[in-house]
């Protein structure tokens, strides 16, 4: 699974060669001209998980963040959700956008979701704050789990929600999901006990991640694919999203993460980010990860252009 996953942590000495050896560059190197300076003095890494999403996020982050007077840049080459965040507790990352049930299920060792995404995100933030680590206004975003079907087979079906799909007839009850979903308590296993749904095994096929998006376009492997929210695959396609009706899956709210001494120390954080944040909805973020991952655009490129468009820098 390309995000979010408790991945076997790297060596510690392995995390700290890569979180300093792998800093980007055009997003990071002082103050965009004519813009103010509040934050000046505020150095280091901007972190990211390794998807598109992620690239984006910590480009944009730096490039705001230096337009107030940081010299920040954004490190793009760390994988793995556990040594990310491994990176933001031992100073080795400034800080990097997180999703709350990441933090909630993986990092805190909860199995239940809170339900209601404020609660979600309260309940996280408060969980986090006795590590120290602080979580700034989120933004709308909500980068989790969902079933997606091509949309003219969902019209032919005849679905909307989750629900609508465990009732249909066996044969029409076929899936496509990553194998580590396949094992997760905020994954299949629980999903088909809060729905009711009891296909064969021969009715789910186990794909990577990415090919699920074309094999549920085509419809051959299955007719729902496990995908994620904000990814831009989603509308290029012509996917529709089944509603989560019975809200099984956790939130996966989006909001910048950073210790709360690096806050302290520079309140101003959390104003500039402000200014980016609620500007990142669940529609926005598709719209930007398809032009990384259906168009083959750079994501620094869209994180700067977006930021100018936007105003921003």
């Amino acid at each position: 699974m390309k995000r979010r996953l408790l991945l076997p942590a790297l060596a510690l000495a392995a995390a700290g060669v890569l979180a300093l050896s792998g800093c980007s560059g055009a997003s990071g190197g002082g103050a965009a001209s004519g813009s103010s300076d509040e934050l000046k003095g505020l150095t280091g890494d901007i972190g990211a998980k390794d998807f598109s999403e992620q690239f984006i996020l910590a480009y944009i982050t730096a490039g705001i963040l230096n337009a107030h007077g940081a010299d920040v840049k954004a490190n793009t080459k760390l994988v793995g959700s556990a040594n990310v965040r491994q990176a933001l507790e031992t100073d080795q990352f400034l800080g990097y956008w997180e999703y709350t049930g990441t933090s909630w299920v993986t990092y805190n060792g909860n199995t239940t979701p809170v339900k209601g995404e404020q609660a979600q995100f309260d309940a996280t933030k408060k969980a986090d704050a006795a590590k120290g680590i602080a979580w700034l206004d989120p933004a709308p975003l909500n980068n989790t789990y969902a079933f997606a079907i091509r949309k003219s087979k969902a019209d032919e079906l005849g679905v909307k929600t989750l629900s609508d799909v465990a009732k249909l007839p066996a044969a029409d009850q076929t899936f496509c999901i990553e194998s580590e979903f396949s094992t997760r308590d905020d994954g299949w296993p629980g999903l088909k006990a809060a729905y009711g749904i009891t296909v064969p095994d021969s009715n789910v096929a186990l794909l990577d991640t990415g090919v699920i998006y074309t094999a549920t376009q085509k419809g051959d492997d299955c007719n729902f694919g496990e995908v994620f929210q904000t990814d831009g695959r989603i509308k290029a396609l012509d996917l529709v999203v089944m509603q989560d009706d019975k809200q099984f899956f956790p939130v996966y709210q989006g909001a910048f993460t950073l210790k709360q001494a690096t806050l302290d120390k520079y309140p101003a954080i959390a104003d500039v980010i402000a200014k980016v944040a609620p500007l990142l909805t669940t529609e926005q973020m598709q719209t930007l990860n398809a032009m990384v991952d259906v168009d083959g655009e750079d994501p620094q490129d869209v994180a700067n252009t977006w930021l100018k468009d936007q105003g921003l820098i």
